[in-house]
């Protein structure tokens, strides 16, 4: 059985940039679309028997109509292919609170075929499926969802998440018990499970979101796992059965992803032998991201230009340029100039954080004892060179606030 995976779409990114005039779309959601296009265009081109989307289509659980006709554009396509799909629900998916809808609800309420959403544990099995396997289904479990688990006497959300995490594991034994053995078993969940690795190369760690226990997800039963919620591409099983795979998400979401290729995945499953292709989204928007230190008052404005990559490589890339500098260099930076550099870029951010040079040397006869709030910090304004009337300006709101505590 031939099956695509991929996770984590995000497609209302609209955090960078401008609008597409033709569409009305900010050009970030169109390239997320374009990639989404290829995923799905992959599926019918190849007659896959599967497509599994392991959460999180928006980043906003209440995404605004013109991105729910966009992401349903595209999964009635799979519909229309005759291509079995399922919809699992992720944290960005669903609503806090107990009771409401989740983002991608009306496909199961509007019945389309071949599409269903996956929004609570569940065991497909292959008269379910209409497909030669069996599906262990583990959606985003939310906190209310924690607190509403019955006959949990925890007081604590430590407790509960404990709690919850030993529930979800009984019930993916007790699937795997029920499963036929002579078939593929596929295992999806949108969750962290312990070991894998963020973006920013953070190890996650059982700690007070649920998160998975790698023996459960690697037990030799399963054929594959299909995950979602971390970004970052990772199979956690690498050269061993089940492959344990997060796709990561199918376009770079922020600079945290600013060095990760990103793919979709389409796997060949057989009971006990898999066979996994890593599939790689051309085309994606690049991510550059920069710091530096300046050391020198020195051509300062040059120092920051050779930290970035020649402007040819620039075109089309959101850029950050982050400098920490001596607060008197402010005025050496020329920003125009920086920007007329990356004019090719599709975005440019310059952070800059001036650090004060001078420390507060209070009079030999004072100590910070003798001296009141006020005058700690009219020293304080002294030193980082505010103007009188700033001065005076802030003395005023600082009073204000701490004589209404």
């Amino acid at each position: 059985m031939r099956l695509l995976h991929f996770a984590d779409a995000h497609i209302d990114m609209a955090n960078y940039g401008r609008h597409d005039p033709a569409t009305g779309l900010p050009l970030r959601v169109l390239d997320f679309l374009k990639s989404l296009d290829t995923i799905i265009e992959a599926a019918v081109a190849e007659k896959v028997d599967l497509v599994l989307f392991a959460g999180d289509a928006y980043k906003d659980r209440s995404p605004a109509p013109t991105f729910q006709r966009e992401w349903g554009k595209r999964i009635i396509r799979l519909s229309k292919a005759g291509i079995r799909t399922l919809l699992l629900v992720g944290n960005h998916d669903l609503s806090p609170a107990l009771g409401r809808a989740n983002a991608i609800q009306e496909f199961e309420t509007l019945d389309i075929p071949h599409v269903t959403v996956l929004a609570k544990p569940q065991f497909l099995s292959a008269e379910e499926l209409g497909l030669p396997a069996q599906v262990i289904a583990i959606p985003w479990v939310s906190r209310p969802e924690l607190f509403a688990a019955p006959d949990d006497d925890s007081s604590d959300s430590s407790g509960l998440v404990t709690n919850i995490e030993s529930r979800i594991t009984s019930f993916v034994q007790s699937c795997l018990e029920q499963a036929d053995p002579n078939l593929p078993t596929i295992l999806t969940a949108h969750a962290s499970v312990e070991g894998a690795k963020y973006g920013s190369e953070r190890t996650v760690m059982l700690g007070a979101d649920m998160v998975l226990p790698g023996a459960l997800v690697r037990d030799s039963r399963l054929d594959y796992v299909a995950l979602g919620h971390i970004h970052k591409p990772q199979d956690l099983n690498e050269n061993a059965h089940p492959p344990v795979i997060y796709p990561g998400s199918i376009e770079r979401v922020d600079f945290g992803e600013a060095e990760d290729e990103k793919y979709f995945v389409v796997a060949d499953i057989s009971h006990g032998k898999t066979e996994v292709q890593w599939r790689h989204l051309e085309n994606i928007r690049p991510f550059i991201d920069r710091h530096v230190t300046l050391e020198s008052a020195e051509n300062v404005t040059e120092v920051l230009k050779s930290a970035l990559p020649a402007p040819e490589a620039l075109e089309g890339a959101i850029i950050r340029l982050t400098v920490d500098y001596v607060r008197e260099w402010d005025t050496l930076i020329d920003e125009p100039a920086l920007r007329c550099y990356a004019e090719a870029a599709f975005e440019f951010h310059l952070i800059k954080k001036p650090q004060i040079k001078s420390l507060i040397r209070l009079e030999s006869d004072k100590t910070i004892s003798s001296l009141s709030p006020f005058e700690l910090l009219d020293e304080y304004w002294r030193v980082n060179n505010a103007k009188d009337d700033e001065s005076k300006i802030l003395q005023k709101m600082a009073k204000d606030i701490i004589e209404e505590e």
